[in-house]
């Protein structure tokens, strides 16, 4: 594809956020480090994996007149994290929701509370305040980081911001409030992007000479249990370290519209019964059929690294005209 189409195709790609953004009114938008891989990633802001996917509970616009009110707020209510700007009197505000392209960026943003002042309280989860997550439309970037908060309520972070269209993702709970939740917003940062179709299904992941297997099924609308086992050199590593207060964190998004399912494995370092690998055990529920991009944070040798995979849930839609 020669720059010209690649410039037109992420041209219709922003046309296409801006609408879909316009018609829900709930935009949102990411950027990501350049360092990240689609196979995985080395980095010590890897992914974290926090019970962020709370439901949303703001009823639509209009859904408290007319006809079948309670149908949309229960609607609102099942939402997975993630696809909206605005929950529960909470928004996320990017400073920069239009960027060019950086190797060295601030990226900058703010969570406003129901007294439109920025919130500077948070009740810390798997060590962190705020945890925020970085992924490309295509899902073929990603990346976690660790955000600081300043004295006026701004979080600041460095990054590099590569072109394309991106979902910015703040997983926080508001202390003493309504609950963790997760926020998205989109981030555009302008120039030529060449976006990548979502890899196959596969049971393995490579990252940096470690082999991590996944077995399990994940299954729409029912608990679907998923075990990560990692490796190296086709030995099983058994000496995985805590990083963020787990042996291991996952993110799943859905293609399409990014829905953010984030979870936790089954027990924690120090609880006298979870080992440190070379198995980590998650429970999920996908909320719908379709494929979803799954990314595992582990560290092992001091190294924070990120495996990625492609899941099915349920039954794919058939091609367009069958």
């Amino acid at each position: 594809m020669n720059a010209a189409a690649r410039t037109a195709l992420f041209g219709a790609g922003v046309a296409v956020a801006f609408g879909a953004a316009f018609g829900v009114g709930r935009a949102a938008d990411l950027g990501m480090p350049g360092a990240q891989r689609p196979a995985g990633v080395t980095a010590e802001g890897g992914m974290a994996g926090h019970d962020g996917a709370a439901a949303a509970h703001d009823a639509p616009d209009g859904a408290a007149t007319g006809h079948g009110s309670q149908t949309e707020e229960a609607a609102a209510d099942a939402l997975p994290g993630g696809l909206q700007v605005a929950q529960d009197g909470y928004r996320l505000v990017l400073d920069h929701p239009l960027s060019p392209p950086a190797d060295d960026a601030a990226l900058t943003f703010r969570i406003i509370g129901p007294d439109n002042q920025p919130l500077r309280s948070y009740t810390t989860t798997h060590d962190k305040d705020l945890h925020l997550i970085l992924a490309r439309r295509d899902l073929g970037r990603y990346a976690h980081l660790h955000p600081t908060l300043g004295a006026d309520g701004t979080w600041s972070v460095l990054t590099t911001l590569p072109p394309g269209s991106w979902r910015v993702f703040a997983d926080f709970d508001p202390a003493g409030a309504v609950g963790p939740m997760t926020l998205g917003a989109d981030l555009l940062v302008s120039g030529t992007v060449d976006p990548q179709p979502l890899p196959a299904p596969a049971a393995t992941a490579e990252v940096d000479g470690y082999t991590v297997a996944l077995k399990g099924t994940l299954t729409p609308g029912t608990d679907s249990q998923l075990t990560l086992s990692v490796s190296r050199a086709g030995r099983p590593v058994t000496g995985l370290q805590p990083y963020l207060a787990a042996y291991g964190h996952l993110v799943a998004l859905r293609q399409g519209d990014l829905a953010y399912l984030h979870v936790h494995p089954d027990g924690e370092p120090g609880d006298g019964r979870t080992r440190p690998g070379p198995d980590i055990v998650f429970h999920t529920t996908a909320p719908s059929a379709g494929s979803y991009r799954l990314f595992l944070d582990f560290k092992h040798g001091d190294v924070v690294r990120t495996a990625a995979f492609t899941v099915t849930a349920g039954k794919e839609a058939p091609p367009h005209g069958h």
